[in-house]
């Protein structure tokens, strides 16, 4: 029996440039479309959204639902849109609800149909939460070596007043004398604390919902532990249900 190729994603056709809005004919009220506006705040994923849609991309290359060109013409297309968002030449319009769709919509616009493709196999539930978690384990990384810098300031400045003394205070007195090297490499051990935290929390951050769907995975036979690795990270989510819904 000869096997069915799957089916690829139509391009979006709905009135008004709306990915959802197929079934109505006419525009969406504007008060409408401004309440439900989320650009003001998560247009800064824009970079984790482009790096998790070339690697889906090259998953669907991998997975045959892509060929080598189009896939390759879809990943020149997000780099192009990648450097109007980095230069601040990126046109957003009224129809953009939020990056997710100003970056899906400009990239059609660039590269044409085949552009639709790029959503094949994923849906906007896990696309979020993985760009998400991109943007979070990237601020982890920051937030993290801000405090090493900070430590290291402490570090100097303790060694600079080795041999300067302060009072100790306890219960709003003072108490004992202490060397205010010796308090400041206190902060130095509390924010060793904190970065231990932080580290904790990428570990359970550091894990791939990409594959999910909207809540019961996709049936199209995509390699999540390859994804995974384009993206750097060190697992896949286990249940659907809870990847998406763990944002």
């Amino acid at each position: 029996m000869k096997k069915k190729a799957p089916r690829q994603t139509a391009v979006n056709s709905a009135p008004h440039g709306k990915l959802w809005g197929g079934r109505f004919r006419e525009r969406t009220n504007r008060l409408v479309e401004t309440f439900t506006s989320s650009l003001a705040v998560d247009r800064r994923l824009y970079a984790q959204d482009v790096q998790g849609s070339i690697a889906h991309a090259q998953t669907l290359h991998r997975a045959a639902v892509l060929t080598k060109r189009e896939a390759a013409t879809i990943i020149e297309g997000l780099n192009r849109v990648r450097r109007e968002l980095d230069a601040d030449r990126f046109a957003f319009m009224p129809q953009d609800e939020d990056i997710h769709m100003a970056i899906e919509r400009r990239l059609t616009e660039l590269i044409g149909p085949v552009g639709g493709k790029l959503h094949t196999g994923r849906s906007r539930n896990d696309q979020v939460t993985t760009d998400l978690r991109l943007y979070l384990r990237d601020a982890l990384a920051l937030l993290s070596d801000e405090i090493r810098q900070f430590q290291g300031a402490l570090v100097i400045q303790a060694r600079r007043h080795s041999d300067v003394i302060m009072p100790g205070y306890t219960h709003l007195q003072r108490a004992q004398p202490v060397l205010f090297a010796h308090h400041l490499l206190a902060y130095v051990d509390m924010m060793e604390r904190d970065k231990n935290r932080l580290r904790d929390a990428l570990t359970r951050v550091n894990v791939m919902p990409l594959g999910s769907g909207a809540l019961a995975g996709t049936n199209y036979p995509i390699d999540r532990e390859y994804t995974a690795r384009l993206l750097g990270f060190s697992s896949v989510s286990e249940n659907s249900l809870d990847a998406v819904s763990d944002r």
